[in-house]
């Protein structure tokens, strides 16, 4: 019997595929089946995973040689999905319009993969500018449902420093009514003693997600005691109350992106579950429509988001797949989380990340 990516003992790494040649593709499309299997895909929704894969890895080829995808397993409301990202450094999408037309190819082809693409999907966007290739999102459930959005809307991206069997880093979000609690973690060090410490600082906040965020990272220090230690950031964020606050130690990047331009949040020096020599909490404006980007140091730090025209206004996962894609150290785990304040009604049901 498949396992539960969410059984909290064996949750996976995000899976990442390298595309480069068309056997990859076969190879990124097996990883999907066996996880569309786990999560309880019947076989009409797990081939329009199949397509899905095909489609992106296809496109990445024929129209910039290499690229990447990435799978990871979506709960909420008691459903299951899979979100696929599909990043390119090509030469981006010229007509985006008219690559969603069935019909339409600019290699040659048949085309109507884009088309095709997002009539399949339950949820789909694309990102791309000339000379800096694309970025797709593509988001199927097991099977229909009403989706109620809730008011904070969140995604990212978690990758092993390549080599390495599992993540060192680690992130969690935790939401309620209007209220939402992220925090990142990342390992001292790779594999997996920096797995396990970061897995704990995700276990506290299971624990203590509605305590503030020097609270949780006072309880991480506790329970990371004997591990590695951790670079450890936590946020509480308030959709209808505009604001935020915000603590964290070690070398994890805060950044609020809204009307007023970039903030950069405060980190103090340490290593969480060995030595703190401050910590002190600082809150934020979070308007409607603002963004808090939080990532590991496995991600550069000196990206700019409006240097990417159109990118804050799609989803969350696309804004961090984006920055991964472009700043990725390629020497260190990694991990990108992106969270906006949409502003809406209240939705009382939960939904978390694998």
């Amino acid at each position: 019997m498949p396992r539960d990516p969410f059984d909290h003992r064996m949750r996976p790494l995000q899976s990442l595929f390298l595309i480069e040649e068309a056997s990859q593709v076969g190879n990124a499309r097996r990883g999907a089946a066996e996880l569309a299997a786990s999560l309880g895909f019947d076989v009409t929704q797990a081939g329009k995973v199949g397509i899905a894969i095909n489609e992106c890895g296809t496109n990445i080829l024929k129209h910039a040689g290499r690229g990447r995808l990435l799978l990871n397993a979506l709960e909420t409301n008691g459903n299951r999905g899979i979100e696929i990202l599909a990043l390119d450094k090509g030469p981006g999408i010229a007509n985006l319009q008219s690559s969603l037309r069935d019909g339409y190819s600019t290699t040659g082809t048949m085309g109507g993969g884009l088309g095709a693409l997002s009539r399949i999907a339950d949820g789909f966007e694309v990102f791309t500018q000339p000379g800096r290739g694309a970025a797709l999102r593509v988001e199927i459930w097991n099977r229909p449902w009403q989706s109620r959005a809730s008011a904070i809307e969140y995604g990212g991206v978690c990758l092993a420093k390549p080599g390495e069997p599992v993540a060192g880093d680690a992130w969690g979000v935790e939401l309620n009514h209007d209220l939402g609690t992220v925090l990142v973690a990342d390992g001292l060090g790779h594999g997996l003693e920096a797995s396990t410490a970061a897995r704990a600082a995700i276990d506290v906040l299971a624990r203590h997600a509605d305590e503030a965020p020097h609270t949780l990272i006072e309880e991480c220090h506790s329970a990371l005691a004997r591990t590695r230690g951790a670079a450890v950031a936590a946020a509480k964020l308030s959709s209808s109350g505009e604001r935020g606050s915000y603590a964290a130690v070690g070398n994890i990047v805060g950044r609020v992106e809204g009307t007023g331009g970039p903030r950069n949040l405060l980190s103090y020096n340490g290593i969480v579950g060995h030595t703190i020599r401050k910590l002190q909490e600082v809150t934020f404006s979070w308007p409607r429509g603002a963004l808090l980007v939080m990532h590991s140091d496995g991600l550069g730090t000196h990206w700019q988001l409006r240097t990417y025209p159109g990118l804050a206004a799609r989803h969350p996962s696309l804004i961090a797949a984006v920055l991964y894609r472009d700043y990725d150290r390629g020497n260190d785990d990694v991990s990108v989380v992106v969270l906006r304040n949409r502003g809406l009604a209240l939705d009382r049901n939960a939904g978390r990340n694998a």
